[in-house]
């Protein structure tokens, strides 16, 4: 129990340790912005994010996005809502020369600046192409093609501190940076694709010059952002990687992993992701973020479970910082234009329902936060409970919290049991 004062401490329903000033009369403003109006002890919170890179070509498409009572709700602030703490953007070069005028620079201050309103923390997730990077395509993007050596380094050195330097303009820093995306197999091809036809450091060197000139480019603006190198299929044993990575003179301050348990096997998957997890963070000394992960999205109450147990495998081990969910907007049948002309289907892992609204595979995904931002002003009674959907609501055994009057004192109390 902490008692509020001008000056105060609170504990959140998920104890972590928020402090701000405030002038309290007789009425308590909303606990949400308590929580909103605070950063995170980074040091201490587990990280809960999404990467809802979609979302404005969504909007842009008619769609809307709403919260568990029907409201529609904006994006980032749906997200805080619902418990999490951070947001992941990818960002592509000239996107319009291949996808559509998304992902660019304006379109990622757009969604920072929107986070950021929110107190969200956010990752960068440069892809170094005009599209989507993925072991599958790592293709160069179109204003660096006849650039190599040097000359490439340069181009993406600049394009990195581009797209930083105008979120910093905005008074936005992200707290992680990934160099590349899921590039197990190298990036920007050929010049950064791993040639295993050759033998030692030759095998590297082209991409780990450009993955450290991305290393370089961040650190030179954000000495404090985790530079991430990012690869996929993080259920495996991927210490051969980042031990040849490192071998060869590649720089990382964070180990990033894709994460999609199989459909069946997903119990096995989350514990093998788990115990990797645990390995690379003992052998490299680094933190681990599990930087996307997802699950089909038919059946909720399956997608629940498998996402629960993901959190309870990884929540509580000390190496791993964190886990985003990839795309959870996605909804009904939409995606993107382009789609069609490449052939491709709707992403199946969208965890939203038909109505817009946030499933419930996406609860374990909550801080402790989620639904405060609701709770409005309210004259102080002898006791109030609100649940962590800010709902007013009689004692149970519900997580919460206790807002009560004591002799001109306020008092907020947790409840978990």
């Amino acid at each position: 129990m902490m008692v509020i004062s001008e000056k105060c401490c609170i504990f959140a329903p998920n104890y972590k340790l928020f402090s701000l000033s405030m002038n309290l009369k007789k009425t308590v403003l909303a606990v949400a912005s308590l929580v909103v109006c605070c950063h995170f002890a980074h040091a201490q919170t587990f990280v809960r994010g999404a990467d809802v890179s979609w979302c404005t070509e969504m909007e842009a498409d008619g769609k809307m996005f709403y919260d568990a009572n029907g409201r529609e709700t904006e994006m980032m602030a749906l997200l805080r809502q619902i418990g999490m703490n951070a947001v992941r953007l990818r960002v592509w070069v000239n996107p319009e020369t291949e996808y559509g005028p998304w992902c660019d620079k304006a379109d990622v201050l757009v969604k920072a600046r929107r986070a950021h309103a929110q107190g969200l923390d956010l990752m960068i997730d440069f892809h170094y192409s005009d599209r989507f990077a993925d072991p599958g395509q790592q293709n160069k993007p179109s204003a660096w093609a006849g650039l190599s050596g040097n000359d490439l380094k340069q181009a993406l050195k600049n394009h990195t501190t581009d797209i930083l330097q105008a979120l910093k303009d905005e008074g936005i820093e992200p707290r992680w940076v990934q160099v590349g995306n899921e590039t197990r197999p190298g990036m920007v091809f050929d010049d950064g694709k791993i040639d295993w036809n050759k033998s030692g450091s030759a095998v590297w060197n082209g991409y780990i010059s450009l993955s450290n000139a991305g290393y370089e480019a961040v650190k030179s603006l954000l000495p404090e952002a985790k530079v991430i190198v990012h690869i996929d299929n993080g259920k495996d044993d991927n210490a051969w990687f980042f031990k040849a990575f490192k071998q060869y003179g590649g720089k990382f301050d964070m180990i990033g992993l894709s994460h999609y348990p199989d459909y069946t096997n997903w119990n096995s998957d989350n514990t093998s992701v788990a115990t990797r997890i645990k390995e690379l963070n003992n052998q490299f000394g680094v933190p681990v973020m599990l930087v996307e992960t997802g699950y089909d999205a038919w059946d909720q109450d399956r997608a629940f479970n498998v996402m629960d147990d993901l959190f309870n495998k990884v929540e509580g081990l000390s190496g791993c910082a964190g886990v985003f969910y990839w795309e959870p907007e996605v909804y009904g049948s939409w995606r993107p234009a382009i789609y069609t002309t490449w052939g491709w289907g709707a992403y199946n892992k969208g965890a939203f329902t038909s109505q817009g609204r946030p499933g419930k595979q996406l609860k374990p995904f909550d801080g402790g936060t989620a639904g405060l931002i609701e709770i409005k002003n309210h004259e102080i009674p002898s006791e109030a409970y609100y649940d962590l959907l800010g709902r007013r609501a009689v004692l149970s055994g519900r997580r919460g919290i206790v807002v009560s009057r004591h002799h001109q004192k306020t008092i907020f109390t947790n409840q978990q049991k």
